[in-house]
């Protein structure tokens, strides 16, 4: 599983209003998107606050339910500890919150190198995916 996700420091991130990026609300229900995703290249999901796990849910909606395609970005208050999760769930990239130096984000990853269960990208488990 080599996949990693894209990480990008506070002022790396561009909100120009591009009509192909989708901001979502973090209480908002990815089901009930009412605009057509094949339109959209990237959903960006808020963290209000590191403790509010609502946007990892969205995520998993978004790949597993709804099959998006683009990336899925975490943007607000994003911390290092949170991003293996996050790839797990099915986010492509973060943005990490301010001050935060997106180089310490690597020490997460190999950590967590591997894992026996799937996920909301590769759902085999482990031993199912030949590796």
């Amino acid at each position: 599983m080599n996949r990693r996700l894209n990480i990008l420091a506070a002022e790396e991130h561009v909100d120009d209003g591009d009509p192909k990026v989708l901001q979502l609300p973090n209480d908002a229900d990815p089901l009930a998107i009412e605009v057509c995703l094949e339109d959209i290249e990237r959903i960006d999901l808020n963290f209000p606050k590191f403790t509010d796990g609502r946007a990892y849910s969205q995520a998993f909606l978004l790949r597993r339910r709804l099959g998006f395609k683009g990336d899925i970005r975490a943007t607000g208050d994003v911390l290092i500890d949170q991003l293996v999760q996050m790839e797990r769930t099915g986010f492509s990239s973060a943005v990490l919150k301010e001050g935060v130096d997106a180089t310490d984000a690597q020490r997460q990853f190999d950590r967590f190198a591997a894992f026996y269960q799937g996920d909301a990208v590769q759902t085999a488990p482990h031993f199912a995916a030949g590796t």
